[in-house]
């Protein structure tokens, strides 16, 4: 209740909406209050917020939703002109305006794309799907700048008729993981937004995001084409300062997110500060060092939950494992990789320290001089099963 005279009852909307009730003639009077300074009516930025922002914004989003949906809507509007250019290049390739050209051949050219491209969709969701979810900002990275691939190879397909139909379904290929690496990983990126259960507004509202951001796109193409037809220069000439423009944001749109949970290399990051200098890194200090590239160089991968005879052949190999080990997991090494085989019992806190030791177990194999000489010191002086504070005592396989 309020005291002010006139005024009954005071009530918020979030941050962004303020009413109060006004007493009039013996009735309540419902009357919007004025929020900054300003009276906030049926504006038209109250219009938009509506259509395009989740209900409850900001509170029912993540800290870094806007500032990634921005650069992400810069994305999607270069990459909606750079698809125009490949469209436009693949039509003229398939024989669109060529009065030689059969439609019985540019069907066929067709098919022969849509078929490739929905066998590297399984093939890439069947080795790759459990990967995309912890690594979301790399494989959405990824999957961006194989688009640009894709779209160059069908813009440059023309000029070489002879192969034409094979660059097509290559391109088909890549863009077909493009879509699966795109679509999950932004399911992915949509879960760390919400914060009130409200996946499916936020996927919505995204949606009408990139509906507005291509029709934009469409207007703007529709006087870019006259411009690039029969003029391949200035087609390959614009596509470079679009695509430039793409990944620029694209790489601005990843770094942005703060995820809040650990994966492997954000794991990794914090364990190595902490046994450096002791210091616990936050969220946004951790994503911040993230790397967003996926490696292409030789590396010791970490297995985590791999069956028990991933790691012990026989049965003495699996009483030495488990001798003076108390802990749910066990740990080893097998064709350069570092397994962790985790019991039925293990608790979220049992993984999150097997994983930590299998961290500092590949630190030691990889010759990692920093973190390494941090271990080393740490056995010397607190014994090899402190090397994760805290940790159990390391099995013996």
């Amino acid at each position: 209740m309020d005291d002010r005279e006139g005024v009954i009852a005071t009530e918020r909307y979030g941050s962004q909406e303020s009413w109060k009730y006004l007493l009039k003639d013996g009735r309540m009077k419902r009357q919007k209050d004025a929020v900054d300074g300003r009276l906030g009516g049926n504006s038209i930025s109250g219009v938009f917020k509506s259509v395009f922002l989740p209900q409850g914004y900001p509170e029912s989003v993540s800290d870094d939703y806007l500032q990634y949906q921005l650069w992400d809507t810069v994305q999607a509007f270069s990459s909606s002109l750079s698809g125009t250019l490949a469209t436009q290049a693949s039509l003229r390739g398939v024989g669109v305006g060529n009065q030689e050209a059969t439609v019985a051949a540019a069907t066929i050219t067709w098919l022969l794309r849509d078929g490739t491209g929905m066998l590297g969709r399984i093939l890439f969701a069947w080795l790759k799907g459990s990967k995309l979810d912890s690594e979301a900002k790399k494989w959405r990275l990824f999957a961006d700048i194989l688009n640009d691939v894709a779209m160059f190879m069908e813009i440059a397909a023309p000029h070489f008729p002879p192969f034409f139909t094979l660059i097509v379904c290559i391109a088909g290929i890549f863009k077909s993981i493009v879509g699966v690496a795109g679509g999950a990983t932004r399911a992915a990126l949509t879960v760390h937004q919400a914060r009130r259960n409200n996946m499916a507004d936020i996927s919505a509202k995204d949606g009408s995001q990139e509906t507005l951001v291509n029709l934009a796109g469409l207007l703007v193409s529709l006087a870019l084409i006259p411009l690039v037809t029969d003029n391949p220069l200035l087609t390959f000439i614009l596509f470079f300062l679009f695509t430039v423009l793409h990944l620029f944001a694209n790489y601005k749109a990843v770094r942005s997110v703060v995820m809040e949970t650990l994966n492997e290399a954000r794991l990794s990051i914090v364990l190595h500060r902490y046994l450096l200098k002791g210091q616990l890194l936050s969220p946004e200090e951790a994503n911040q060092k993230e790397p967003v590239f996926l490696s292409l160089g030789k590396t010791v991968p970490i297995k985590l939950g791999v069956r028990l005879g991933d790691i012990v052949q026989e049965p003495g190999e699996l009483q030495l494992a488990l001798k003076n080990n108390s802990k749910p997991y066990l740990i080893g090494i097998k064709n350069g990789s570092v397994c962790v085989c985790l019991g039925s019992d293990a608790s979220v806190h049992d993984e999150i320290m097997a994983a930590c030791q299998a961290l500092c177990l590949r630190a030691v194999l990889r010759n990692d001089s920093s973190l390494g000489g941090a271990l080393k010191k740490l056995a010397n002086t607190k014994g090899v099963s402190n090397l994760v504070p805290g940790g159990p005592e390391p099995c013996r396989v």
